[in-house]
């Protein structure tokens, strides 16, 4: 499996507030960014592989409404993440 425990910890540690704080919207951005990064390189692979590029689309999606969530709440803690996960628009 590519996304063990103690790798979700890392990352909500990492850029949430805490390895048990999967709440913050910059940790689930973190997140869906080490799924997509994962599930783009399987579709390198498997290019015929239709339900994961189903999956895909959707997390895409969650990221973006995430990203949209926090860029109206709060601009510098999006510019940050932005910056921070190397992201754009």
């Amino acid at each position: 499996m590519y996304l063990t425990k103690e790798k979700k910890e890392e990352i909500f540690e990492k850029y949430g507030n805490g390895k048990n704080d999967s709440g913050t919207a910059e940790g689930q951005i973190a997140l869906f960014t080490y799924r997509i990064s994962h599930l783009s390189e399987h579709l390198k692979r498997n290019r015929k592989d239709f339900n994961t590029e189903r999956s895909l689309v959707g997390l895409v999606g969650k990221r973006r409404r995430l990203l949209d969530y926090l860029m109206k709440k709060d601009i510098m803690r999006y510019r940050a993440i932005i910056k921070e996960l190397g992201l754009r628009k």
